[in-house]
This record gives structure tokens, C-alpha cells and sequence, in this order.
């Protein structure tokens, strides 16, 4: 038996989880593309967790294009992320009102992109520390065998304090499997995506870090690699078709080895992208301050 149908059998073993008689949930809502989340606290504990509650029609959609390819589900991939740099997630399966769920670590903390949208003056003095954090969640993912396919802002969780981060959502998440690099799995967030998932051709653990390139980016100019404005797929297609700006237009302070590994990772054509992102974190490790 292998190791997802090991889970299979532990996790769906469970009885349903009786959300309102364990916990009471925060009055606000989060949605997302195919699930929504509540700040949880447990009634017995006080302890605070983060439940995802998915969409089963989203859900049921995306999964179908992987068809007799014996998938894991988001909870499973989720459940084997075990990462100082990454959500911990404790367990998943369904509701007693019929509804899939993860349950997870909470984080009290703003999303990396609500900070990056409003220019956030407390990124500013810890980049580089979240820089590193970014790059090793995504080394910690592929080390596990997996491609995120959802690399962006919108899904790293910064402690409060600004210092520190954490990967989240593995909705998009496959196996690094050659059944899984095929044509035609265009998924992911559009100005974040790399060309290769955009004109849908083959892909793999690179196209990640093209999407962790314009992470950094971001993060790091508060502006996009391409100028865009469009958040549709639209703007994706700019990707291939015209050099990205370089950081140090926006940045004439930054260390130069930064700006330079940030701008391997947006190459189009994947071949010339660092070889994998514990190449990038080697590199990264060695900067102290993303100032020169």
C-alpha cells in the first residue's frame, strides 16, 4: 500500500467532524477561488485554528482533469508539508454537513499581498528574511516530490511582526509526475504564471519558480516585472513576449546578486531559470540585506 493510500485509509477512517459542537467559528469569512476560511477557536482548548471549508463544485472540477490518475487530494498534500516555513495542517475529511475541510495552524497575521498592494512600511527593514523564508517553503515542497502551481503573495501568511512567513494552500498542488507536467493543466494565479503553463505546454518544478520570481519581485519593488494592471489571463501573455523590467530600475540600492537570481528566475524559457529552488536558497542565504 502506498503512502496516499495509507492516509486514505487513517484519514477517511475518522469520524465527520462536528464543527460547531468542537468549535466556535470567527463571524468573518475568507474566500477564496475554490474554498472560503474561518478563524476557529476550540471550545474545549482556546486554542485558535484556521478551517478551510472547500468548494465541492470547484473541487469536483479541477480533480476531474486528473481522471484515473489516482491523484492526492489538497488535505493529503497538505498533511505531509511538515516545514517551519509552511502552515501546518492537522487534519481533513468531511463535516457532518457533508462539507470537505482542513483543519490548520493559525497564523495571526495579514496575507504577504495585502501588505505588498498597500506598500506596507513594515515589510521594508525584514525582506530579505522573508525572502529566504519563500524560497525555502518552495524548496520544502519539491523536496516532498510535489509542484505548488500557485506560487504568490496571495499565499503567504506574515506573522504580525512582519518578520517572518509561511506558505499556504496546496489546492493547485500536483505531483511532480511525469503524468502531471502534461499540456494543458493552466491553473494558477494569471500575473504570477510562467509561459510555459500560459501557452500550455509541458511543464515542471520551474514553472514554480518563475511565480516565486515575480513573488520576490513584488515583495521587493512593490511594483510587477511587466507593468501589469490586468488580472485576467490576458496578462499572463506578456510573459514571453516582452522582457521584464529590470529590479533595479525600481531598486538602484539592491544587492546585485539578489536582483540578479530574482531575474533568472523570470526567464521564459524555463532552461534558463536556476536548475531548482535549492539553488535559489543557497544563493539567497548568502545575503545579508537586500540593500547593496
Amino acid at each position: 500500500m502506498g503512502i496516499f493510500d495509507k492516509m486514505k485509509s487513517m484519514f477517511g477512517s475518522r469520524n465527520r467532524l462536528d464543527v460547531s459542537a468542537r468549535f466556535e467559528l470567527d463571524r468573518h469569512a475568507f474566500s477564496g477561488t475554490m474554498s472560503s476560511f474561518r478563524v476557529a477557536r476550540d471550545i474545549r482548548t482556546g486554542e485558535y485554528k484556521g478551517i478551510k471549508f472547500l468548494d465541492s463544485e470547484k473541487r469536483a472540477y479541477f480533480e476531474q482533469r486528473f481522471k484515473g490518475l489516482n491523484k492526492p487530494e489538497e488535505g493529503e498534500i497538505a498533511m505531509l508539508m511538515i516545514h517551519p516555513t509552511i502552515v501546518a495542517t492537522d487534519a481533513y475529511g468531511m463535516t457532518t454537513k457533508g462539507e470537505h475541510y482542513i483543519l490548520m495552524e493559525y497564523i495571526k497575521g495579514p496575507g504577504l499581498n495585502t501588505l505588498v498592494n498597500d506598500r506596507h512600511p513594515g515589510l521594508i527593514p525584514h525582506r530579505m528574511n522573508l525572502v529566504k523564508d519563500m524560497v525555502d517553503s518552495i524548496a520544502a515542497v519539491h523536496s516532498k516530490g510535489f509542484i505548488h502551481r500557485d506560487i504568490c503573495p496571495r499565499n503567504f501568511i506574515c506573522y504580525d511582526d512582519f518578520k517572518r512567513l509561511k506558505l499556504i494552500d496546496f489546492g493547485l498542488s500536483v505531483p511532480d509526475l511525469p503524468e502531471f507536467r502534461t499540456p494543458g493543466n493552466r491553473t494558477g494565479t494569471p500575473q504570477y504564471m510562467a509561459p510555459e503553463v500560459v501557452r500550455r505546454r509541458s511543464t515542471d518544478h520551474r514553472l514554480d519558480l518563475f511565480s516565486l520570481g515575480v513573488s520576490m519581485y513584488k515583495l521587493l519593488a512593490f511594483e510587477h516585472p511587466w507593468e501589469a494592471t490586468d488580472t485576467t489571463g490576458l496578462a499572463a501573455l506578456a510573459h514571453d513576449q516582452r522582457p521584464a523590467t529590470n529590479l533595479s530600475k525600481y531598486r538602484p540600492d539592491i544587492d546585485p546578486e539578489l536582483a540578479k537570481i530574482v531575474m533568472r528566475c523570470l526567464e521564459s524559457d524555463a532552461n534558463k531559470r536556476p536548475k531548482d529552488a535549492k539553488t535559489v536558497l543557497r544563493i539567497v542565504a548568502d545575503i545579508k540585506s537586500d540593500v547593496a
